[in-house]
Order: structure tokens, then C-alpha cells, then sequence
């Protein structure tokens, strides 16, 4: 007996020694946060009225032109499989060829208060051009090269008339700017040799001479939105990059800059070697779309879009799939209820216009904003489990909760659970204010709106004015015993 109760005070002894280890070693690996020069500048949402207004969006249009529009996705009579705008990466395209499309670019029919007056009537809130894509091509007149519209046939400034009037509908303007230039002689892949370097470091104040002159010579843009920064030349310019992020936002106080611009010292992109976000917003939700709040960490972002699956600049043909108004309107939804903004983009043609299918998705979606708008702009996550019928917005401020509803079930009955110190004060149709519902209490915090048809050919909203229910909450029903 003795020597099993030796045997038993082993056992637990080295279970209890074995129980300290492990709780040392999971303390061991909780990383205490890296010191960094130039990671996040700060953690947290901005709260400044610039970025509440960017919040508050809800929906966006995206601008793709440059030379790509004019070979269309095409070259020699060859389709070129990716999207147009890379079309200079194939190898079937010289570098001299392209960049002879100089002497073709001539939209005679560009018209920017066009472009800016459909934007409007589709309900956009702000619009993000393409000022220089990664082949070089500036659309602005820039005094640092001479690879610009201003030694095109057309010879005029494109940016500065668009800018103009977006600004005059009210439509807030984010410049576009590839740092991967790959006209420039300069630019790197990456840096391995010296001679790199020091082409490398021209490159550097060039582009911060391009992007100052930009911010100089628009001053009503609200923000930058960079592409071409994720190869080892610029992520190995931690240093430079938040310097250069830092003078901009000197000069131009609540500019707004995305998550992609810099890398920090190690090398991370979008989230700092501490996991926190560098930059304003995340941009990483490039033609995805998270699936719940979490997914987004508590982060302002966006999601753009394209019409087809991967074509941005003007392709002659469209392939695979062709999102519907429809379509493109429940990403728009799903978008605002998980805090984010919906920007859709548009690939004008050479000429200046824009494609029919797109004029024809934005005259739709204006449409239905026309209507329903209100359950869009200042737009936020509501706090409710998502119902399978589509998707809740909370009005930013106040105490309606919008129901965008893209399914109706086959019962006509829409299941709303409420947070329990919340009821429904008042139901009634958007687009019919004087449609009024009586919600069916089912359970605790639970109802049924009924629906007084089960046919629609758009989806609609119903408006949730929501009521105090502290003083109730939980006294109805009683769960179930198992």
C-alpha cells in the first residue's frame, strides 16, 4: 500500500510539474510587441471628420483608362488572357511598341462631367482614377517625364477636368497611382547589385516629385490610392516610404492613404510585424468580400469590384461571368452591414465613353439607390445574427435598422432577431413609408415580419425602428429543459 501511495504522489507530482511547464512555455510564446520605426502610426480607427466622412461612403466607382484601352486586350490579333491594363507584361508586346500607343491615345470624345454626371445618378459617393497605371503613362501633364498625355495627339490634362467635375457633383476624388513604373529606366524588381541602388534611389524622388506635384496640383483630392508596392524594391524602402507618407499628410492634412502603400522594416504589408493595420483603411479585399465582422478586425476598408471576373481597363471582350445589377447590388449590401464601402469599377474605351453594359449596371443601380439610398450612405454593422433572407444596416446615429431583403422565403415570413434590450417600435416598407408592418413576437427578442406578397422583382427594404426593451427582456419565454 505504501508503495502505491508513493507511486500515486509521483504521478501527481509530476503532473503538477508537467502543468507549470506548459503554462511557462504557452507564457513563453505570447510575443511581447516588436519595437518598430515604421510600422502602424496608429492603433485604432482614425476619428478625424475626413475619415468619418470616407466611413459614411457606402458607395464607390472605380476609374481604369490609359493606353491599355486602346489594344483592348488584344495584340497582333492575339487575346491576351490577363486583365488589358498588364497587357505591356506579355511577351508578345515590346516595350517600344507599347509605349508608341503614346501617339494614338486621342479621346476625342472624353467628357468628364458625362463621366461624373452618371456617377451621380448611380448614387456614388466617391470615385478613385487612375492618374498612372504600372506602364508609366501619366494622365496628367506631370513635368518630370515626358511619357504623358500632354505629348499624346490629345494634348490636354485629363485628371485636373475630372477632378473638376466630380467636385462639382459633390463626389469626393481619390487619385490612383502605380508605384511600379515600368517605363521608367530606373525601376527595380528588386535591388542586388550597387548599380541597383542608385538607380533605385532616383526612381525614389521621383516618384515623390510625381506624387507631391499630384497633391499640388489637385488639392481637393482626398486621398491616394497606391498599386505596384508589393515587389522586394519598394518593400525594402520602410524607411523612405513612411517619410514620404508622412510629408504628404503634412501637406495635405486628412489625406487618406490605404494599407498598401509601405511595408514596415521586416518587410509586412497591410499589417505591421505587430499585426496592426498601417495606413487608413485595409485594402485588402480586392474582388472579395469578407463573410462575417470579425474578418475585418474592427478596421475601416473597402472592397472593389470588377463587372467580369479580372478586367479592370477597357477589354474588348468580357469574359467569364457578367455580375447583374442585382448581383452587384447585394455585394454593395453585404459590404455596408460589415462596416465597409463598395466601389465598383469602369473601364472607359479610347474614345473616351463609356461601355454600354456598364452606362446600362449604373443607370440600374442608380435606380434602386434612387429608392433605398438612405439604407446605404452612413451605413454600419447592426450588431444582429444575419438572417438567410439578406442583410442588416444600421443607420450610424440613430435607431433604425435597415433590412435589405434579396431572398424572400417561400412562407412570405422575414425572421428578425433583435439584441435582447431591443424591440421593434415601428416596421415599414422604404420605398413606401405608409406600408406598415406588425411584427409577430416568435421568442425572446424574436419576430416575424409578413410579408403581404412573395413576388418581387428588386430587392426592397423594410425599415426596423427599434425600441428600449431592457425592462422586458427575457421575461416572456422560458427555455427548453434537456
Amino acid at each position: 500500500m505504501i508503495r502505491k501511495a508513493i507511486l500515486v504522489i509521483a504521478i501527481v507530482w509530476n503532473c503538477i510539474n508537467a502543468a507549470n511547464v506548459n503554462a511557462q512555455q504557452a507564457a513563453a510564446t505570447v510575443q511581447k510587441p516588436i519595437a518598430l520605426q515604421h510600422g502602424a502610426h496608429r492603433i485604432g480607427r482614425r476619428t478625424d471628420a475626413d475619415m468619418e466622412k470616407w466611413r459614411a461612403y457606402g458607395l464607390g466607382q472605380f476609374i481604369h483608362w490609359g493606353l491599355y484601352s486602346i489594344p483592348a486586350g488584344e495584340w497582333n490579333g492575339k487575346q491576351y488572357n490577363g486583365a488589358s491594363e498588364w497587357i505591356k507584361s506579355w511577351k508578345e508586346v515590346s516595350a517600344t511598341a507599347y509605349d508608341s500607343l503614346m501617339y494614338q491615345f486621342n479621346p476625342t470624345k472624353f467628357n468628364a462631367d458625362s463621366w461624373a454626371g452618371t456617377a451621380k445618378q448611380m448614387g456614388v459617393k466617391y470615385v478613385t482614377i487612375t492618374t498612372k497605371h504600372h506602364d508609366g503613362f501619366c494622365l496628367w501633364p506631370s513635368k518630370y517625364t515626358n511619357f504623358t498625355v500632354a505629348n499624346s495627339p490629345y494634348k490636354k490634362d485629363i485628371i485636373g477636368p475630372l477632378v473638376k467635375a466630380y467636385d462639382k457633383q459633390g463626389i469626393d476624388v481619390i487619385l490612383y497611382f502605380s508605384i511600379m513604373d515600368w517605363h521608367n529606366p530606373d525601376w527595380r524588381y528588386d535591388i542586388k547589385t550597387r548599380e541597383d541602388s542608385i538607380a533605385f534611389d532616383r526612381f525614389k524622388q521621383f516618384t515623390r516629385k510625381q506624387l507631391l506635384e499630384l497633391l499640388t496640383l489637385y488639392p481637393t483630392a482626398k486621398g491616394l490610392w497606391f498599386d505596384g508596392t508589393w515587389d522586394k524594391s519598394w518593400v525594402k524602402q520602410a524607411a523612405f516610404a513612411d517619410s514620404l507618407e508622412k510629408e504628404m499628410k503634412a501637406m495635405h492634412p486628412g489625406l487618406i492613404i490605404g494599407s498598401r502603400f509601405r511595408a514596415d522594416e521586416y518587410g509586412k504589408r497591410h499589417f505591421d510585424s505587430n499585426g496592426n493595420m498601417m495606413g487608413d483603411y485595409e485594402q485588402g479585399w480586392e474582388r472579395k468580400i469578407p463573410e462575417k465582422i470579425e474578418d475585418v478586425h474592427g478596421n475601416d476598408w473597402d472592397c472593389v469590384m470588377t463587372v467580369p471576373e479580372n478586367q479592370w481597363g477597357y477589354g474588348r471582350v468580357w469574359k467569364g461571368h457578367i455580375k447583374t445589377t442585382d448581383e452587384l447590388l447585394e455585394m454593395l449590401a453585404k459590404c455596408v452591414s460589415l462596416d465597409g464601402n463598395f466601389v465598383l469599377n469602369f473601364g472607359p474605351k479610347p474614345d473616351g465613353t463609356l461601355r454600354t453594359e456598364e452606362l446600362d449596371l449604373a443607370e440600374g443601380i442608380g435606380a434602386w439607390m434612387a429608392t433605398n439610398s438612405e439604407a446605404i450612405y452612413n451605413g454600419e454593422y447592426a450588431g444582429l445574427v444575419k438572417q438567410d433572407w439578406g442583410y442588416y444596416i444600421k443607420k450610424t446615429g440613430s435607431n433604425k435598422i435597415y433590412m435589405l431583403v434579396f431572398n424572400v422565403p417561400v412562407s412570405g415570413a422575414l425572421k428578425v432577431v433583435m439584441q435582447s434590450h431591443s424591440a421593434i417600435g415601428k416596421a415599414y416598407d422604404l420605398g413606401n413609408p405608409a406600408q406598415n408592418y406588425v411584427p409577430e413576437e416568435i421568442g425572446t427578442s424574436a419576430w416575424f415580419i409578413h410579408l403581404r406578397q412573395q413576388t418581387f422583382k428588386r430587392p426592397f427594404v423594410i425599415v426596423l425602428e427599434t425600441a428600449d426593451n431592457s425592462k422586458n427582456s427575457g421575461a416572456q419565454y422560458q427555455k427548453a429543459k434537456t
